[in-house]
C-alpha cells in the first residue's frame, strides 16, 4: 500500500516506519504524502492505542529532502501547485500531532531538521544514547516551519527554542533529554525496545480516559500555534527560492560530497 512506509499491528501497538535507508529516511513529497494518509489510516483504527514512529536504517530522518525536484525545482509549476507542496510538512505534522492514539518517536542514529519537526509534533520521543538531533534549516538558508517553532517553544521554552532554530547544533541525547526535548534515553540499538515497554504501560491503563487527557493537553498546548503557523509554508517557498537560500544548498550539497568524497573506500586506496 505504501512505497516510502512500512505499517505494522501487533497487540494494539501500530509501528510506522520510514522505509527510505537509501536516502536516509529523507522526507521526499511522496513520504510526506504518505504520512498524512497513514496518520488518517491509524487514527480510524479502534484496534490501536499506541503508534510508534521510527526510522530504516541508520537514523530516524536526515530530514527535507533536498534532493526532490518536486520540492525545490516546481519554479514551472501553478502557483497553487507549489503552495501545496510547500505546504505538505506543515500537514503532515499537524496530521501527526492530531492522530487520537498516544505517539512516540523511537529515534536511532539523528532526527534533523524535518525528520525533529516530526518527533516534535508526537507525543512522547525516546533516543538511542549515541543519537542526536538538529535543526539546520536556517543554516540553509531557510526558516523553520511546519508549525515546529511552537511546538519547541512548549517543550523546551522559548530560549533554548531560539537556540535550537537559530544556532543549527547537534544536540547529543543526554543534553536533549536535560533542555526537554526528549523523555526518555535508551541504549545504543534499543530505541524501539524502549518505546514499546512505554506503549505497554500506556496500553495497561484505561483508553478514554488516556486520549480525554491527550485531547485536553493538546488543546491548551495549541492555543494561537496554528494561527502562528498556517502561512509558513509560504514563507518557506519564498525564503527557498532567494539567492542566499539557492546558495546555502549548494554549499551544503559540496560540502556532503566532499565528506562522502573522504570516506570512500577507493580514495583510501591511494
Amino acid at each position: 500500500m505504501y512505497r516510502t512506509l512500512k505499517l505494522d499491528i501487533k497487540n494494539a501497538i501500530a509501528t510506522v516506519t520510514l522505509n527510505r535507508p537509501e536516502a536516509r529516511n529523507a522526507m521526499s513529497a511522496k513520504l510526506m504524502r504518505e504520512m498524512i494518509a497513514c496518520a488518517g489510516r491509524v487514527s480510524a483504527m479502534r484496534d490501536v492505542d499506541v503508534v510508534i514512529v521510527r526510522g530504516s536504517g541508520v537514523c530516524f530522518s536526515a530530514g527535507a529532502d533536498l534532493k526532490d525536484a518536486s520540492r525545490w525545482g516546481n519554479g514551472d509549476l501553478p502557483f497553487e501547485q507549489q503552495r501545496e507542496i510547500a505546504s505538505l510538512g506543515y500537514r503532515m505534522a499537524r496530521a501527526w500531532e492530531e492522530v487520537p492514539q498516544i505517539t512516540i518517536a523511537a529515534i536511532e542514529g539523528y532526527a534533523i531538521g524535518g525528520g525533529l519537526a516530526l518527533v516534535a509534533a508526537l507525543d512522547w520521543r525516546v533516543i538511542a544514547e549515541n543519537a542526536f538531533v538538529s535543526l539546520p534549516e536556517i543554516a540553509l538558508g531557510i526558516p523553520l516551519t511546519w508549525g515546529t517553532l511552537p511546538r519547541l517553544v512548549n517543550l523546551v521554552g522559548p530560549a533554548r527554542a531560539k537556540r535550537l532554530s537559530i544556532l543549527c547544533e547537534r544536540i547529543p541525547a543526554g543534553e536533549a533529554q536535560a533542555m526537554g526535548l526528549v523523555d526518555y534515553v535508551a541504549p545504543k540499538g534499543r530505541a524501539l525496545a524502549t518505546a514499546r515497554a512505554v506503549a505497554k504501560q500506556v496500553l495497561a491503563l484505561p483508553r478514554n480516559s488516556v486520549r480525554m487527557t491527550k485531547e485536553s493537553v493538546n488543546a491548551y498546548a495549541a492555543i494561537g500555534a496554528h494561527a502562528a503557523s498556517h502561512m509558513a509554508h509560504d514563507q518557506i517557498q519564498l525564503a527557498a527560492g532567494s539567492a542566499e537560500a539557492r546558495s546555502a544548498r549548494e554549499a551544503f550539497a559540496r560540502k556532503r560530497k566532499a565528506a562522502s568524497a573522504a570516506r570512500s573506500p577507493a580514495r583510501g586506496r591511494r
